[in-house]
């Protein structure tokens, strides 16, 4: 029996099918990249397996793109720095896509500041692609699925890639397997905390760029270059054939913007000699080859009959001191590998 809509009215809706949204993402559809990446992070196993099937044949026709991950504390800028760095980079006659990670409320899981308005400028330019996104308490500063859209944007064509993280101290060293180039951006007068939560940071930043040191900050900031630079000396060499700098930047005023974008693409042509950019990129397939192995072990063991019938009892062992939780991970493992 069909069924006759009444004129004017919304046609059925349909979900593209695979085919559909690869050759849109391809043809750089934005609305079929963002289609994507929704079912992507989708949790429904019916969405699960579109998206496998999506990422595969991306990953096939991924282009070499430039991936960027800008780090730092809240409050250090990251957002105003972006869209000054993303305008500058767009002027080169480039294109680029901009995953920025806020951070989630524990209960609900949703973004905190999503309904925030951010980089409005650049988000209005044609050659950006801006796709805010849930940590949904995820640990390591981005979210769970970001290296999986990186590789959705690489197939669209975005000549450059920059990741956001959230900003939340150590746990920020996991964007170090995604991207080629981080950028840690700094406070002027924040060179106390180089004894505290930074020093992951530090170890794994390619550049610092110390943000907002425009009008009275100057002289901070020029102390806090000498600190950052003192601090990088005494790093772990990360790449021999970089050296690291500290670059002093504003982006109310455009200042050491350029320099950065010059550092960057600097670090690149560097990267490329001798292949070291390559062998990065097959340690980070590795990574997320692993990631996502674990990720679905997790959701196995947690669905399987056995262990969701064992799950309360074990709990309850172990919360009375019956048994201690090492015993009672024991104890679900074995009801997960427990023969048939």
């Amino acid at each position: 029996m069909s069924i006759i809509l009444p004129q004017g009215s919304l046609k059925p809706y349909h979900d593209p099918d695979v085919d559909t949204v690869v050759s849109g993402i391809i043809s750089g559809d934005r609305h079929m990249l963002s289609r994507a990446i929704t079912l992507i992070e989708s949790q429904k196993p019916e969405h699960e397996r579109k998206a496998h099937e999506i990422l595969d044949r991306c990953l096939a026709k991924k282009t070499a793109s430039i991936r960027i991950g800008i780090t730092g504390a809240p409050g250090a800028g990251k957002s105003t720095f972006i869209e000054s760095l993303g305008e500058l980079i767009i002027s080169k006659g480039l294109t680029l896509a901009v995953l920025a990670i806020d951070p989630s409320s524990r209960q609900s899981k949703g973004s905190i500041l999503g309904d925030k308005a951010r980089m409005e400028k650049l988000a209005s330019r044609k050659e950006a692609y801006i796709r805010p996104t849930a940590s949904s308490g995820y640990l390591g500063g981005t979210s769970p699925k970001t290296h999986e859209v990186i590789v959705l944007c690489e197939a669209a064509g975005y000549d450059v890639i920059m990741v956001e993280t959230v900003g939340v101290g150590q746990s920020e060293v996991l964007v170090d397997t995604m991207v080629d180039f981080i950028l840690l951006l700094m406070l002027p007068g924040s060179g106390d905390e180089l004894q505290g939560i930074k020093r992951g940071i530090m170890e794994i930043a390619d550049a610092v760029a110390i943000t907002k040191t425009d009008g009275d900050q100057s002289g901070i900031a020029a102390i806090s270059k000498a600190e950052f630079e003192a601090a990088l000396r005494m790093m772990p060499v990360k790449h021999p054939q970089w050296q690291r700098e500290v670059i002093l930047t504003s982006a109310l005023t455009g200042k050491g913007i350029a320099e950065v974008w010059q550092n960057i693409s600097d670090f690149f042509t560097a990267m490329r000699k001798g292949d070291t950019l390559e062998t990065r990129r097959h340690e980070q397939l590795k990574s997320l080859l692993y990631t996502v192995l674990e990720e679905m072990l997790k959701k196995e063991f947690f669905s399987h009959p056995d262990v969701k019938a064992s799950r309360e009892i074990v709990e309850q062992q172990v919360l009375s001191a019956e048994i201690s939780p090492f015993s009672g991970a024991k104890k679900l493992i074995e009801a997960f590998i427990r023969p048939l």
